[in-house]
């Protein structure tokens, strides 16, 4: 055997293990040399030489360059190498130890980056003649709250796994050992040595498949998390395939360690897998619902996390279960829900991830009130275009059924998913031109303007976001100077098509109305409304330095071969009357660009006009888009994401900006 089972690493390639020396270096001080030749005393030190390679990654598997690497032989003389990952996250080492005194090589190695937290890695190699790699992983010091800690699932999991006995695999000789290696790990926190005892226990005993999970939270609680994924991985592999031998345990911990790594499809899956074994096990459950929370299925979730608390689950399963509900549009069960894991205690005492929580579902009840009261407003009759056309659909064929309606949201969906997921950091051109109307529709003030304007992806996100910012020509804050004349400041229109992308459909109703001519092409004419109580995109309207949330309804215009929106128009999904806001139309023509270096087109706004009447005031924006450029890549000019600007409350209080 190579190496030994608990503490594996990778064979890559063939190498040299007894290496001859050169043939002036054969005869030393034990050597005797005549005429007949030479004989070398039994002292002669032979080597063997050991090549180690290795690579430095982050949790989501990106290569971590910089990293210094401690690599020291634990064995043969404690020699210790100090080396560095590169670009790719590589570094390597080699050994050479006293052959007549080591067969083996046991190493430990330790990867620090700043910014990370440390690595560590045991490992014991039993074959010299190959080089081995080594996988070393660096977490952020900041765990992810939405995921279960550390410090909660070790105690938690490793308790209930104390008092093995033969029925579970573990030997008569292996119980001091494991009785040590367990006491090490609960009771004297020294996950370190705890893994001594409990790797001699698995190589004694490799049919103890919880004796494999208490090793890997060992290497969980030392900082080893690719141990622990290796150590885990024939006892895995063992349940999967023979149910009769199977423990849910394995299953369970390698699904959370998945959820660690973000795979959360893997993660839901394995710990459904352990359910399967253990119907009833609130930790299986709760992270069974965990996973689906964070795939977004938001019912599934629901159902696990219900389940878990009533077998008993944590205070965590409650919490969640309070995200599942208000995604699902539950917002009074979430109320409900959150008061009970409020359980009296102060709100301002909770920490940042609950209070935002917390708001999250006051403001949604907010929304759902708001929207639920009859609008008393100067309009007459709210647009509603699922129900009803408006002028501009005169010349609109209308459609028979609404049986083409899935195959045009699912190919525009594709569009928009694949659009953003490859949209590069763009800048462009804006001008921008503001009138403030009478209610005649008259002309009373135009001021224009040019700005920078920037699309910004996030470097680390969950589903799909995207930023837009602007930048003044002259280096000042992108914020319109006319905003202290009574004008308005209207953005937001790139992202706008987000409504139609596959993870944010489910939260609006569409009906296909029909094909029309967009520019002497043939166009899909799909209606759409925002649903309040699931919807995650809204805008916001701010005013006098409060802000009321925004939904929309609105119009595509889909072309009916590629399924690319040529056009789209919104308007508030009901007036806000507590604000002063009867209209909000935002107008959006597309047309295909192409930026230098990228592949492919992206059909982006060309210009947009913007209509508001708020507070018995009549307000238009016309804004024009052109010199598309990928900046910190072909730009010819140094653009930078902008600061902030002041809050414009202080500045001009009487004055909206709707987003």
């Amino acid at each position: 055997m190579p190496v030994s089972s608990s503490r594996r690493a990778f064979a890559i390639i063939a190498a040299t293990c007894l290496c001859s020396l050169p043939a002036a270096a054969q005869v030393s001080a034990g050597a005797v040399t005549g005429q007949g030749g030479s004989f070398n005393s039994p002292y002669y030190l032979m080597q063997k030489h050991w090549a180690i390679q290795g690579v430095v990654k982050d949790l989501d598997g990106n290569p971590v360059q910089g990293a210094k690497v401690v690599v020291e032989a634990l064995n043969g003389g404690a020699d210790q190498r100090l080396v560095q990952s590169d670009v790719l996250g590589r570094f390597n080492a080699e050994f050479s130890l006293n052959a007549s005194f080591t067969k083996d090589l046991r190493l430990q190695l330790v990867a620090s980056k700043k910014g990370y937290l440390k690595g560590h890695e045991i490992v014991h190699f039993l074959d010299p003649e190959k080089t081995w790699m080594v996988i070393i992983t660096l977490r952020s010091p900041q765990p992810d709250s939405d995921l279960l800690s550390q410090e909660d699932l070790v105690p938690s999991l490793a308790s209930r796994l104390k008092n093995l006995g033969p029925a579970d695999g573990l030997s008569q000789k292996s119980e001091k050992d494991y009785a040590r290696g367990v006491d090490d790990l609960l009771v004297r926190n020294r996950p370190d040595r705890a893994i001594g005892s409990l790797s001699s226990v698995v190589e004694r005993d490799p049919a103890c498949l919880d004796c494999r999970v208490t090793l890997a939270l060992a290497d969980i609680g030392s900082g080893d998390w690719d141990s622990a994924d290796r150590d885990l991985e024939d006892a895995v592999s063992t349940s999967v395939k023979d149910h009769k031998a199977a423990r849910e345990e394995p299953l369970l911990l390698y699904g959370v360690l998945q959820s660690w790594h973000h795979n959360y499809s893997q993660a839901a899956a394995y710990c459904i897998e352990a359910l399967k074994y253990a119907p009833k096990d609130p930790l299986a459950l709760q992270e069974a619902g965990r996973a689906n929370l964070m795939l977004e299925n938001w019912a599934a979730a629901d159902s696990y996390l219900a389940q878990a608390l009533a077998a008993g689950a944590a205070p965590d399963a409650r919490f969640l279960r309070v995200k599942a509900l208000l995604n699902e549009g539950a917002t009074d069960d979430a109320r409900a829900e959150m008061a009970r894991f409020l359980d009296g205690r102060d709100i301002k005492s909770m920490p940042v991830n609950v209070r935002e929580l917390y708001t999250l579902v006051q403001q949604r009840k907010n929304v759902e009130l708001a929207y639920a009261k009859g609008p008393k407003t100067d309009v007459e009759e709210p647009i509603d275009y699922l129900r009803r056309t408006t002028p501009e659909l005169k010349t609109l064929v209308a459609a028979p059924d609404q049986s083409p309606l899935a195959d045009i949201l699912s190919a525009v969906g594709k569009n928009v998913e694949n659009s953003f997921r490859n949209y590069p950091n763009t800048s462009s051109v804006e001008e921008v031109h503001q009138e403030k109307l009478s209610r005649r529709g008259k002309r009373e003030g135009e001021v224009d303007e040019k700005f920078y304007y920037l699309c910004v992806m996030p470097q680390q996100s969950w589903g799909p976001e995207f930023s837009e910012f602007r930048a003044s020509l002259n280096d000042q804050h992108g914020q319109l100077s006319g905003l202290s004349d009574g004008y308005m400041l209207t953005s937001g229109f790139t992202s706008a098509s987000l409504i139609f992308h596959p993870a944010y459909q489910a939260q609006s109703e569409f009906r296909f109305l029909g094909r029309q001519q967009v520019d002497g092409v043939d166009a899909d004419v799909v209606a759409f409304a925002q649903v309040p109580a699931k919807s995650k995109l809204y805008g916001t309207f701010k005013y006098n330095g409060n802000f009321v949330t925004t939904f929309t309804q609105g119009l595509a215009w889909i072309n009916s071969q590629t399924y690319q929106i040529l056009r789209l128009r919104t308007d508030l999904l009901k007036p806000l009357p507590e604000v002063r806001l009867s209209r909000q139309t935002t107008d959006i023509n597309y047309a295909e660009v192409h930026f230098k270096g990228v592949q492919g087109g992206f059909w982006l706004p060309r210009d947009v006009s913007v209509t508001v009447s708020w507070a018995n005031r009549n307000l238009r924006n016309e804004h024009q888009y052109s010199g598309f450029r990928v900046f910190n890549v072909d730009s010819a000019e140094k653009v930078s994401k902008p600061k902030m600007p002041p809050q414009q409350a202080s500045e001009q209080p009487s004055n909206p900006t709707p987003e």
